[in-house]
């Protein structure tokens, strides 16, 4: 007797199937170094994502030219930006604003203006540009993104900014070919240590056709890894020898400096 699959599942398994769009292209992405290692002369480097967009039968035959996102974004971490006042001639910190789990590092690089590649509402969803990434602030006693005009969320970009971490390049992806693409990723001295998560995303004709992601990681090492790694896994022991190295150097300096 051959066994038959319940009616109910059958019909079940066709909406799934019917539900999910054949995909038309697919990104295959790699980045030149999937590991930086940090050390004390490290002044900073620039990494080279490149890829290649895959089309397939399901590719329609009129779509000639694509648009191309890239988002690079570090760490997250909870960050403060005050606001400073000049009262009675010191400048005294009297406001703050704390942003919640944003990125240490953010990049963005396109093509072209992101709103040459989508329409206003595709870049909001999509948060392209600094302008729409989402940077959730404690505001009181709730959680919200502002408008970009906000002058806490204007000044943390800005301060971010000129510092190399924060950045928006809207000249940086270059298409080799119609498929083929690379851009590079700017890393400044001053990078944050940690996982770096990169997504791509393909627009044509002004709409998200699809995305894929990848990722690599900045890591001390010598001295600076095996301080940071003791203070994280021995920190009593690493107050004790840090406490005891400046009874010793002050120690030293009166001996060099004393006067007979």
């Amino acid at each position: 007797m051959i066994a038959r699959a319940p009616l109910a599942a059958v019909v079940l398994a066709l909406a799934l199937g019917a539900a999910v769009p054949a995909r038309a292209e697919r990104l295959i992405v790699s980045v030149s170094n999937h590991r930086v290692t940090v050390t004390p002369n490290y002044s900073g480097e620039e990494l080279v994502l490149f890829g290649s967009v895959e089309r397939d039968a399901a590719t329609p035959a009129t779509r000639t030219g694509y648009d191309l996102v890239v988002t690079v974004s570090g760490p997250r971490a909870d960050m403060v930006t005050r606001r400073k006042e000049r009262r009675l001639g010191i400048w005294i910190n009297t406001d703050s604003r704390q942003f919640l789990q944003v990125p240490a590092y953010l990049a963005l690089f396109s093509n072209r203006p992101f709103d040459a590649i989508a329409s206003p509402e595709v870049t909001r969803r999509q948060q392209l540009g600094l302008n729409n990434v989402l940077l959730t602030q404690r505001v009181g006693p709730d959680y919200a993104d502002v408008v970009p005009n906000d002058p806490f969320r204007s000044a943390f970009v800005r301060l971010r900014t000129q510092h190399g971490l924060y950045r928006e390049e809207t000249s940086a992806v270059t298409f080799l070919t119609p498929t083929l693409f690379r851009t590079g990723i700017p890393l400044p001295g001053e990078v944050p240590i940690g996982t770096y998560d990169v997504e791509i995303k393909l627009f044509a004709d002004g709409a998200l056709v699809t995305k894929t992601e990848t990722a690599f990681e900045i890591v001390k090492v010598g001295f600076e890894q095996f301080v940071a790694n003791a203070a994280r896994n021995n920190g009593f022991v690493y107050g004790l020898v840090t406490a005891f190295m400046a009874l010793m150097t002050g120690w030293m300096a009166s001996i060099v400096f004393r006067k007979d």
